[in-house]
């Protein structure tokens, strides 16, 4: 008889192959065949992006010491990681699923009456099997992987926006390094100024009222001196912060500002649901979202359990395990929900709503994703023509604060002549550096809108 129930067992378990629910296919996505705002743009210097680490394209050996930190300490990535652990432990957990359950049991129990008492010893293993009919288990494991896969595309997402940003506040400290060297010589160009003008004075040639106003300009040069210093320190304490260092025990020494822009090859726009790690993202959850619905269709069919026990009883221990004190049993059960007051059928429509939902997001990450490389495609082809613009007024300025210096020394215009010029020089400076940073932040945000240097293949499938 038992072996009926093995060979009924085992043509139940070749049916496990059957799973009900669509066959996953990837939403479709009409993204275009090309960058609109890439006509137009002429890259400026050549560059590559390397295949593991996308940030040497700046040739910065401090900037890449830090990217290298920061993808081991930063409290943010250490939280996806934790996430895709927990994911992948789903996987393992769904996978069980197949597999029977063995229960091991032992007891004692004593049964006094008036008549006496008695002592009943049993030892017993009981198995339930679950057949996978329908192959609801299979879909719970195909969801959970597809979990863990977009988990580990969050991972990759979100240790690509750790360092894109680190990247951005490392450029702007650099900025503000070259901001306070910047300052520095027109503090000196206004001393230089102030020593002329106290000079003239000496020997009547100017008025007192020109050399307070040197001095006022000289004052109002160092204070801003002073606060691109309260700018760095803030700056310097956002990126120990993305390290995951204290501020109090970490420094960056000051350096200039040596990064040129790159060439970033922007491809095309389908390449962005390989490139991009949040749209690979986006679809794992679709595909996961598939699978439930799956889940949701098997509830529909009767369950299939195969359950075993084999117990031995005894009331003298000594002799509990015997042939003759085994009692066993096996064999199948069907179950099938009659009545459910609707409840498969809305499980099945909340499933498919949410697989709705899913696509709808998914298609608008990888909008979102085009849009945001048309972005800052645009911002560079407008900040490089910018660039040259600004270089030829910082040229301008300065010539013209020198020419209105000699004048002002041949007596020829006032004083208030030279502090416009100063200011003027000042400003035109200060905004060429503005574009060159501006620049170089939007090259670190048009690599991470093409995906760096990730791949899907990346994600185990």
């Amino acid at each position: 008889m038992s072996g009926r129930w093995i060979v009924l067992a085992a043509c139940a378990a070749a049916t496990v192959a059957c799973s009900v629910g669509p066959a996953y296919r990837r939403p479709a996505v009409d993204v275009g065949r090309r960058y609109e705002e890439s006509r137009g743009w002429k890259p400026s210097t050549p560059g590559r992006i390397e295949r593991a680490a996308w940030w040497r394209i700046y040739r910065d050996p401090v900037l890449d010491g830090l990217e290298q930190r920061v993808g081991a300490s930063n409290p943010t990535v250490a939280s996806a990681r934790a996430a895709v652990a927990q994911a992948q432990a789903l996987v393992r957990e769904a996978r069980a699923g197949f597999w029977p359950t063995l229960t091991a049991s032992f007891g004692r129990d004593r049964t006094t009456t008036i008549a006496g008492s008695s002592t009943l010893n049993s030892a017993g293993l009981a198995g339930t099997w679950n057949l996978d009919v329908w192959g609801r288990t299979r879909r719970e494991v195909e969801g959970s992987a597809a979990s863990a896969e977009a988990a580990a595309a969050a991972l990759a997402a979100t240790r690509l926006s750790v360092r894109a940003e680190l990247a951005t506040d490392y450029f702007a400290l650099r900025a503000q390094d070259r901001l306070v060297a910047l300052l520095a010589d027109t503090v000196a160009a206004d001393r230089q100024a102030l020593s002329i003008t106290e000079s003239r004075y000496r020997y009547g040639v100017a008025a007192e009222a020109d050399v307070v106003s040197a001095r006022t300009q000289v004052l109002a040069s160092e204070s801003q001196q002073v606060n691109a210093g309260v700018q760095r320190a803030l700056l310097v304490h956002a990126i120990a912060v993305l390290l995951g260092v204290p501020p109090s025990r970490f420094s960056v020494a000051p350096a200039p500002l040596t990064a040129v822009v790159p060439v970033v090859p922007a491809g095309v726009p389908s390449a962005l649901l390989e490139r991009r790690p949040d749209v690979a993202e986006a679809e794992r959850r679709v595909a996961a979202a598939n699978a439930q619905i799956g889940v949701a269709r098997a509830a529909f069919f009767p369950a299939l359990q195969l359950t075993g026990s084999g117990d031995y009883a005894s009331g003298v221990l000594a002799t509990l395990i015997r042939t003759s004190n085994l009692v066993w049993a096996f064999g199948p059960q069907v179950a099938q929900t009659v009545f459910a007051g609707g409840l498969r059928r809305a499980q099945a429509a909340a499933a498919r709503a949410a697989y709705d939902a899913s696509v709808a997001d998914y298609r608008q990450t990888v909008l979102s994703a085009v849009q945001q490389v048309e972005d800052d495609l645009a911002t560079l082809r407008i900040l490089q023509r910018q660039a040259a613009i600004a270089r030829n007024t910082v040229e301008q300025a300065r010539e013209a604060q020198a020419l209105t210096l000699d004048q002002y020394k041949a007596g020829v215009v006032p004083y208030s002549s030279v502090i416009t010029a100063q200011t003027t020089t000042l400003a035109s400076r200060e905004t060429a550096l503005n574009v060159r940073l501006n620049r170089l932040t939007a090259s670190v945000s048009l690599i991470a809108a093409l995906g760096g240097s990730w791949h899907a293949r990346a994600i185990a499938r």
